[in-house]
């Protein structure tokens, strides 16, 4: 007998009749022998919907009641999924965030999870009922008495629901159910010869997942490093086999490369004449930080004759023009010439644990770009990642190109 937690999208939640498909698939693994506990996001769109009516309401919402309001799309279906799951013959019941509880920060609408009590929950687990726990949703500490107040983790926070209460349940696995059937090596849509991983190490999974690959949330890759549990993403749609995202030391034989991952939420800015003195660099990019803006990819030019120098960075697309408004501000400070920007840009990365003990992966990247003339803006690198800036208009080439060059086509 196995403890699982199985957690399903809100494209897996997206209706009645779909909501019956997942109370199948849970039934299956009760018939099976195992515990199971199942988180769920809200039906796709729902919380769209719902932020929609805040801003509706107030541009300038209160996040408390915010949160209120957008935590109710999971609480919708965890009870559809109990009612469900009722009617298919199997003991269930819905756990909401305060039930548990699972604490969390109280930065609402971003908060993270600090603990979950388990106790009632691996009782009525133990006893053959199937918990149902809507994903998104925490509790905050009481002050002086008072309750905690109702958070949400973030977009994406279902998956690191998910991954928190394997952690904190001990579970064997956490299954991700969603509308894709595991982890590919690129975006099939672009390359349809892309494969798909029968096992992934978390420290890929983490790289992809920041660099564009959508599959799974980072926050909840991070944790399941954190905590080693193992996960397994799976369709929700399909019996076909999964990939397992595990630990390095599960995976025999390292693949040179896992994949190519693109990302076309990018801009570009370089400050230009930037005063070349200690201090200056902090001096643009404190600000940014102080605004909550999170830059990536940072090239600094060598000193030109004038000693003064060029400092390139990328920032997400979403974020360009706060960041313009806050180097426009700073500007009296540094004494810089001039600011250009550039959001036609896209960053392509190549990942894979296998550059740790192998030379030659980023030649192979410039080279293979440099034969289709794509011209290289920006690099940055990790351990396992290289990842470079290119024009947008040549996004999809160079995902094919590198697919190619590293072996990762499937076979005709």
């Amino acid at each position: 007998m196995a403890r699982i937690v199985m957690k399903f999208g809100g494209t897996s939640m997206a209706g009645i009749e779909r909501i019956r498909g997942v109370a199948a698939r849970v039934k299956r693994e009760v018939e099976a022998g195992n515990q199971v506990a199942v988180v769920v996001s809200a039906m796709a769109g729902e919380t769209d919907r719902l932020v929609g009516f805040c801003r509706e309401a107030s541009a300038l919402a209160d996040p408390r009641e915010y949160d209120v309001v957008v935590a109710s799309g999971e609480q919708v279906t965890a009870g559809l999924l109990a009612i469900a799951l009722q009617s298919a013959g199997l003991k269930a019941r819905s756990w909401l965030g305060w039930q548990l509880p699972i604490s969390t920060s109280d930065a609402h609408s971003s908060a993270r999870i600090q603990d979950i009590d388990t106790a009632a929950v691996l009782k009525a687990m133990a006893g053959g009922e199937v918990a149902v726990v809507p994903g998104f949703q925490g509790l905050t500490a009481g002050v002086d008495g008072a309750g905690g107040r109702i958070t949400t983790l973030g977009r994406g926070g279902s998956d690191t629901s998910a991954v928190a209460l394997a952690a904190a349940l001990k579970a064997d696995r956490c299954d991700i159910y969603t509308d894709v059937d595991g982890v590919y090596t690129t975006d099939p849509r672009i390359v349809p010869r892309a494969r798909k991983l029968d096992r992934i190490t978390y420290e890929e999974m983490l790289e992809l997942a920041s660099v564009g690959a959508k599959v799974l949330q980072t926050r909840s890759v991070e944790l399941a490093m954190k905590e080693k549990v193992r996960v397994q993403v799976l369709s929700s749609f399909s019996d076909a086999p999964g990939t397992m995202v595990v630990d390095e030391d599960e995976i025999v034989e390292q693949e040179l490369i896992a994949g190519v991952a693109y990302n076309r939420n990018e801009a570009k800015v370089t400050v230009v004449g930037v005063p070349d003195k200690p201090g200056a660099v902090a001096a643009i990019f404190g600000p940014l930080a102080d605004a909550s803006i999170n830059v990536d990819m940072i090239v600094q030019n060598i000193a030109h004759a004038s000693k003064t120098t060029d400092v390139t960075f990328t920032v997400p697309r979403t974020e360009l023009a706060r960041s313009l408004d806050v180097l426009a501000a700073i500007k009296p400070e540094i004494g810089y010439a001039e600011v250009l920007s550039d959001d036609a840009v896209a960053k392509i990365s190549v990942v894979g644990v296998g550059m740790k003990s192998h030379a030659g992966v980023a030649v192979t990247m410039f080279k293979a770009l440099a034969d289709r003339g794509i011209n290289i803006q920006a690099i940055t690198t990790s351990e396992i990642k290289v990842s470079v800036l290119i024009a947008e208009e040549y996004t999809e080439l160079a995902v094919r190109v590198l697919h190619t060059a590293y072996g990762l086509d499937a076979a005709a």
